[in-house]
C-alpha cells in the first residue's frame, strides 16, 4: 500500500500498523459496525498483541474458530459481538484465501477501475454497498489507491468535500463532523420510521 497517514484517535501504533499492513485495514473495516470506529480500527492491532505477531489471512481462516472467539472475547473485547465478529473475520480470510490466495492487496491492485474494486470488495461476507462504497473511499482517500471511476464507485462517500465516514478522519475536526453527519443520517431514519 502507498505510505499514506491514517489519522484516527486511536494508539498511534495501531494507526501505523493499519497504514501499513493491508489486512489490518480490511479488519478494521470489517469490525466497523455497532462499535465507535476507534474501536473498530484499533482492534487489528489488539489481535495482533494477543496472538504475538501479525497475523495473515491463511492463518486467521485457518484459525481454530472456538480458540479465536476466545481471543475477540478476552476484555476488553474486540467487538461488542466477540463471538459473530470472529466468524465474520474468519470468513473474510477464507474468501481471502479462495478468491486472491491471501493477498488483501489483490483486491484492488487487480481491478480493472472503480466499479470493479466495489464489486470485489462488495463479495466479501458483511459488506453491503454502503461498506463497500466506504472502504473504496478510504483506499482512494487516505491511501491513494485510485483506479478510473474510484469516486463514483464509492457514491458521496467519495466526494472531495464529504464528511461521512471513517475515509473522511484526518484530525479532531473532521471526527467532529463525521460524527454530527452520522447522528444526522441516524436521526432522519428514525424520523422516516415513523
Amino acid at each position: 500500500m502507498v505510505p499514506m497517514t491514517l489519522s484516527l484517535p486511536i494508539d498511534p501504533e495501531a494507526n501505523e500498523f493499519l497504514c501499513r499492513n493491508a489486512l489490518a485495514l480490511l479488519l478494521g473495516m470489517v469490525l466497523d459496525q455497532q462499535v465507535p470506529m476507534e474501536k473498530a480500527f484499533s482492534s487489528p492491532y489488539v489481535l495482533a498483541q494477543r496472538l504475538g505477531h501479525e497475523p495473515d489471512a491463511r492463518e486467521l481462516a485457518e484459525h481454530p474458530p472456538e480458540a479465536l472467539v476466545e481471543i475477540f472475547a478476552q476484555p476488553p473485547a474486540l467487538h461488542r459481538f466477540p463471538k459473530a465478529m470472529a466468524a465474520r473475520v474468519q470468513e473474510v480470510c477464507r474468501a481471502l484465501v479462495e478468491r486472491y490466495d491471501g493477498d488483501p492487496t489483490r483486491l484492488w491492485s487487480e481491478a480493472a477501475d472503480g466499479r470493479e474494486l466495489l464489486r470485489r470488495v462488495g463479495e466479501l461476507p458483511g459488506f453491503g454497498k454502503q461498506k463497500a462504497q466506504i472502504f473504496v473511499a478510504l483506499l482512494g482517500k487516505r491511501f491513494g489507491i485510485t483506479p478510473d471511476g474510484w469516486r463514483e464507485a464509492a457514491g458521496g462517500y467519495g466526494d472531495v468535500d464529504a464528511y461521512r465516514s471513517v475515509a473522511d478522519v484526518t484530525d479532531p475536526e473532521s471526527l467532529r463532523r463525521v460524527r454530527e453527519y452520522k447522528q444526522r443520517m441516524k436521526a432522519e431514519a428514525k424520523a422516516a420510521k415513523g
